[in-house]
């Protein structure tokens, strides 16, 4: 079998960007599978869902910023070199680690033709949006290999590794992907919840009593426990057990010879591993000088003592993990009575938390997927932000100015406190486009900065730390609700308002 190069999965991508269909989309990603070597396979799958094959590697905007050099006339890279660079990168740490990677992706960059670096670059910085994330790209292994999608999902779900069961359903099909069980030890990607207005308009779509669980503002977590061998998983299924000895050792105790939970640590900001290195690493029941209180609560068993309960109803899970865990469950109630769910909600914001989960008592956990049967309820707080620069778009808003670099007012200045691409219409796109390149001040790389003179609305879920950003904070689920032609710079929301939203 021939090589895959770099370019071929270029051209893939401009495929899927200029089509709207998924059904087109998957087959695309299903042409490029067949094409590629089961050593290629998790390389090509981590580009296209934004998962590379090692991981977090060093590399974010600044760095690219550092990349000189002018793009290749030709170029015959193949995917297999690219990733191999990136294994280098990856392993360079220490004083004088972000020079080497600068000069490690600059002698790779300087082999890349220009339409090559760009896919390149978006893969390392994010910024790669083609509509073909995991869903579809789920659908594209189904396409190569001859097998169902469901198959595939539920595989990836408790494997963690959607490159590694793409290599899977290529060498052994549909048994192999069968074959593939919850193992206690491994991360199994997260159930999640879809958006509801309000908890009556949830408990209406789902019909029948449901659970209603307080949504902390926390760190989710997943707690596998075998014996006294505690791992602790994010949502993104980076391992944290290390930085949170505590937890593990609360896990450690309870009454089960193997379990894995789901859960929530409180008095953590964002479910993320480099922003737990600013954060006390212990567990404590209360509060003490110079450190963080943790507290976990569950809201969820997949496993107990040798069974999975991942197929099992949604209400025998909840028996199962009362018995098991206590008082350490998340706070909820099961009711078939609206005015009951909404006081309940009243009260869980009244204490300070995000909102509440509903959920169907009847429900398996689908995880990996943001299901109907998973509902989530919480206020939408929206901002007025200042414009301080946005990056040339991809795919279909190629062309566009695009991903937004937002503002916070900080005295007579503004803060960066985040970035996004998402609401935006193609008519504010084309208005945006415009506006910005007349603001222009200067450019690096895929950003154009402009004067700050817009201001934009802003619609968040919350607000969370992050070492990320200069305001020391960044936006939770952030979209564009439109500009406020009718606002000025000096009447947009300061750094102080969003950081009183983190209490």
């Amino acid at each position: 079998m021939d090589p895959l190069f770099l370019s071929d999965l270029v051209l893939t991508a401009a495929s899927v960007a200029e089509t709207g269909s998924r059904k087109e989309k998957s087959e695309h990603l299903a042409a490029l599978l067949q094409s590629a070597s089961p050593e290629e396979l998790p390389i090509v799958v981590g580009f296209f869902v934004g998962e590379l094959r090692q991981g977090r590697i060093g590399v974010g905007w600044s760095t690219m910023a550092g990349i000189e050099g002018d793009a290749a006339a030709t170029s015959l890279v193949t995917v297999g070199e690219v990733d191999e660079r990136l294994t280098e990168v990856a392993a360079m740490v220490g004083e004088g680690s972000r020079g080497d990677r600068e000069r490690a992706l600059t002698e790779l960059f300087s082999r890349l033709r220009p339409e090559e670096a760009e896919f390149l670059r978006a893969v390392l910085t994010g910024g790669l949006r083609l509509g073909s994330l995991e869903g579809v790209m789920v659908d594209g292994i189904a396409k190569a290999n001859g097998v169902p999608a469901a198959v595939v999902r539920r595989a990836a779900m408790l494997s963690g590794d959607l490159g590694a069961m793409a290599v899977v359903a290529a060498e052994d099909g549909r048994a192999g992907l069968e074959a593939v069980g919850l193992r206690v030890g491994r991360g199994v990607q997260p159930m999640l919840a879809s958006t509801a207005a309000s908890v009556e308009a949830a408990m209406e779509e789902l019909d029948g009593p449901v659970s209603i669980q307080a949504k902390l503002d926390g760190i989710r977590i997943q707690a596998h426990k075998s014996g006294d061998d505690v791992r602790l998983f994010t949502r993104n299924l980076n391992d944290v057990t290390e930085r949170l000895p505590g937890v593990a050792d609360l896990v450690r105790r309870l009454d089960a010879t193997t379990a894995v939970l789901d859960g929530e640590v409180v008095g953590l900001a964002e479910d993320s591993p480099e922003l737990f290195q600013d954060t006390a690493s212990t567990f404590s029941s209360g509060g003490s000088s110079g450190r963080v209180e943790l507290v976990v609560r569950f809201f969820d068993l997949l496993h107990i003592d040798g069974v999975d309960r991942i197929d099992a109803p949604l209400s025998d899970r909840l028996d199962e993990l009362a018995r098991l865990v206590g008082d350490d469950m998340v706070e909820g109630i099961v009711t078939a009575d609206p005015v009951e769910g909404a006081a309940f909600n009243e009260r869980v914001l009244a204490a300070g938390q995000e909102g509440v989960m509903v959920k169907d008592l009847t429900s398996t956990y689908a995880a990996g997927r943001r299901g109907k049967t998973w509902r989530k309820v919480k206020p939408v707080h929206t901002y007025d932000l200042v414009v301080l620069g946005a990056e040339w778009g991809h795919g279909r808003r190629t062309g566009w100015l695009s991903n937004l670099h937002l503002g916070a007012r900080d005295g007579d200045g503004f803060v960066m406190v985040g970035k996004t691409f998402k609401g935006l219409t193609d008519a504010l796109l084309e208005w945006q486009t415009a506006a910005l390149l007349q603001r222009e001040v200067r450019r690096e790389g895929i950003t154009v900065f402009v004067e700050p003179t817009l201001v934009v609305e802003i619609a968040i879920d919350g607000v969370q730390r992050s070492t990320t950003y200069p305001g020391g904070l960044a936006l939770r689920f952030a979209r564009v609700k439109g500009y406020r032609e009718d606002k000025t710079p000096a009447a947009s929301d300061t750094l102080d308002a969003l950081r009183r939203r983190l209490d």
